[in-house]
């Protein structure tokens, strides 16, 4: 990104001081690389200064309360090596947590038992930063290319406020891998021309955990078969390599685990549960009526989801328009990212979908939420519409603490029922916050940079590549 950036800020060489024109620009480009080295380190030092509080804090933690999600897929990857039934493994006392993800998660796990505990935390805690990192990349692309010389250090700060998101720190609190499926899918749907063949990424973020399989739908609404095809070989092709090796795993996920769902995740109307089911369960006890409500919503919600999300990727299409590049456009054809604004309506498509996968999902947790960086990626796009970013900004502090607990704190016989009344909206927030963030991402955005749209703006300016100036 910043090579594209200088490569814009390139001058003609002419002759300075009597020497040749040739050798007039080797002393400047010494002086850019000491720069740009200094860059970068500076952004690699705002990083870790902000996620060495938060690693300090959970690698600290209790041994029984330390990356306890972390502890389940090791004691899965054990069972494989020992060859004890993979669902019915339960972690140490007091956790006593199952396993409760498709067999191929289990195999990529078994290296981490050879590991001692210690240099596991270590390792995955790394993994996830690395993760992070990437996934800020591809968030916050056009806001890094705008920075030019700067990214490595815009870089470093952007990674620094993730960090601290409630979701960004429950992954490392938990040891998940909610950040290396925004990782994958982010750069499966949003890379210009990647490496791989385009879909593979999202197929084993599906064979890992079934969640990014709305990404499926994503594809096939798009036009994107071939990537949809691609996702599907490849998590099929890790699902049957899982099952020829865990047979007896595998038939008891598909055919039984799979189908107990919430019974073995947790209680689906608890707190950190900020799907629209957790939101729903916490108003209505269970029974036909919830089950009811729960479906009509969450269809309502698919619908006009996948709809914003089908828009604001054509909405792209028309930011684009022709390429004059001699290589084969990008996405099949469609989207290529060439225009205004045309990576943040693609990223808002990925963002709508990813939101989806939690809010529809019976048990979307807090930690989760880690797409809400792709929201705020999107809504700043390369940050010279101010209202978009003071969305971002907004949104991005309520995320900043873990509001729903406060909620849930004003909840119980000792409160007043106006408190419970409050409690019970607040506790519900970033359900709803991502709930607003579809719309805001499937309306608002798309309709204020479609390009029929035409209207003066003076909260928007014009701002050239490589530069933060005006």
């Amino acid at each position: 990104m910043v090579g594209e950036a200088d490569a814009g800020g390139t001058h003609a060489q002419e002759p300075v001081g009597g020497r040749t024109a040739e050798a007039a620009p080797a002393a400047p480009a010494r002086r850019r690389t000491a720069r740009d080295l200094l860059t970068l380190l500076a952004g690699i030092a705002v990083a870790v200064v902000a996620v060495s509080p938060i690693v300090r804090r959970w690698l600290g933690n209790e041994p029984d309360q330390r990356l306890v999600d972390l502890e389940v897929y090791r004691d899965g990857g054990r069972a494989i090596l020992r060859g004890a039934p993979l669902y019915d493994v339960l972690t140490q006392p007091p956790q006593l947590l199952p396993f409760t993800y498709p067999p191929f998660s289990a195999v990529l796990a078994v290296p981490f038992t050879v590991m001692s505990w210690r240099a596991a935390q270590l390792v995955w805690t790394g993994l996830i930063c690395v993760a992070l990192v990437i996934s800020v990349c591809y968030a916050f692309r056009d806001l890094l290319r705008r920075a030019g010389r700067w990214a490595p250090l815009a870089a470093g700060v952007l990674v620094a406020a993730m960090a601290w998101l409630d979701p960004v720190r429950d992954q490392f609190r938990f040891g998940q891998v909610g950040l290396f499926l925004l990782a994958m899918c982010l750069a499966d749907c949003c890379a210009r021309t990647p490496r791989w063949p385009r879909g593979m990424l999202v197929g084993l973020a599906l064979a890992i955990k079934l969640v990014p399989g709305v990404f499926l739908i994503y594809f096939l609404i798009t036009g994107r078969r071939e990537a949809f095809g691609n996702a599907l070989f490849t998590a099929v092709a890790a699902s049957l390599g899982a099952f020829a090796l865990l047979p007896s795993d595998s038939a008891d996920y598909w055919f039984g685990a799979l189908l107990q769902g919430g019974d073995r995740t947790g209680a689906v109307d608890g707190t950190t549960n900020q799907a629209i089911h957790g939101i729903v369960a916490r108003i209505l006890d269970e029974g036909p009526a919830r089950t009811l409500l729960w479906l009509l919503l969450a269809a309502i919600v698919a619908w006009y989801g996948f709809a914003w999300a089908r828009r604001a990727f054509q909405a792209a299409d028309l930011q684009s328009g022709p390429s004059s590049s001699p290589h084969p456009p990008p996405f099949n054809g469609r989207a290529s990212l060439d225009g205004p604004d045309s990576y943040s309506l693609v990223l808002a498509a990925v963002a709508i979908v990813g939101l989806l996968s939690v809010v529809l999902s019976p048990v979307g947790w807090i930690h989760h939420l880690v797409w809400m960086i792709a929201v705020f990626g999107a809504l700043a796009g390369d940050g010279r519409d101010t209202r978009r970013c003071l969305l971002a900004f907004g949104l991005w502090l309520l995320f900043l603490f873990p509001i729903p607990w406060w909620g849930r704190a004003l909840i119980g016989p000792e409160h007043s029922t106006v408190s419970v009344f409050a409690g019970q909206i607040v506790r519900d927030v970033f359900g709803l916050a991502a709930l607003a963030s579809i719309i805001i991402l499937g309306k608002w955005l798309v309709e204020r940079v479609e390009p029929r749209v035409k209207r003066e703006d003076p909260s928007r300016r014009e701002a050239g590549v490589g530069t933060l100036s005006p």
